[in-house]
């Protein structure tokens, strides 16, 4: 795959799941990772992972849905790494219920990180692409934005984030900045694991549930959208923008 070696890269929400497996595949590939959080401190073990396999990370904690925590986030990234070259918008939560039972909280949260968090940190690393003429901004959506029993919240922040992603690649594609979303199906993490627990599941049956509807037969690992995003922010993707790339083993 590409090589990112020289590259600077900020990873939201890569304290664990997905969001660790995108910031050690692109730290594998030669990237300086700015691994950002919630908490700096969960985000020592994944620097940690990172670093001993030779790679070069840094754990920053920042609210991605606050505009000053998230403007002096990227500014220390620049600072330390000498620009901002990638940016993976991948913070996220969910607030699961179906609508007549949904708060106005469960919607705020779930926007405020998905979308106005994406906003934010695309905002915040612009400035610094553009110095450049270069950059790759990868925004995570879902299958979910096709709509989705329990996640009207979920569902129209994804969906939103893949407007957010073709507009993102008109405007700033003359500055030789290209934009992607990537958007997972069923990928077995801690937070799939806790949703089927909430549901009343065993986890590995849900697993199991979820890979029987699958063409491939198996549910997806974080590594497999991980892979996916080590390609689109490489040279190799030099003249792929404003897609959406569905990594969901082939399910409809």
């Amino acid at each position: 795959m590409g090589n990112l070696q020289g590259r600077s890269a900020i990873v939201t929400g890569s304290a664990r799941g997905i969001g660790a497996g995108i910031a050690k595949r692109l730290a594998s590939d030669g990237a300086k990772v700015a691994v950002i959080d919630l908490n700096q401190e969960a985000c020592l073990e994944t620097v940690r992972e990172i670093e001993a396999q030779g790679g070069t990370a840094i754990a920053l904690g920042c609210d991605v849905s606050n505009a000053d925590q998230v403007q002096t986030a990227v500014a220390k990234v620049a600072e330390e790494f000498d620009g901002v070259d990638i940016l993976v918008n991948n913070a996220g939560i969910t607030r699961d219920n179906l609508l007549f039972k949904m708060t106005e909280d469960d919607w705020d949260m779930v926007m405020n990180v998905h979308l106005k968090g994406s906003f934010l940190c695309s905002r915040a690393a612009q400035k610094y692409m553009v110095e450049k003429k270069y950059g790759k901004i990868v925004n995570l959506s879902s299958v979910s934005a096709l709509g989705n029993r329990g996640q009207a919240n979920y569902s129209a922040a994804k969906a939103g984030l893949q407007g957010f992603t073709r507009t993102l690649a008109i405007e700033l594609g003359p500055f030789n900045i290209n934009v992607n979303a990537v958007a997972p199906g069923f990928i077995d993490t801690e937070m799939t694991r806790q949703t089927a627990l909430r549901m009343g599941l065993d986890p590995e049956d849900f697993k199991k549930g979820a890979a029987a509807r699958i063409p491939l037969r198996r549910v997806g690992v974080p590594a497999d959208i991980a892979n996916v995003i080590a390609f689109l922010v490489s040279d190799d993707a030099s003249y792929v923008s404003g897609q959406i790339i569905y990594v969901n083993g082939g399910e409809r």
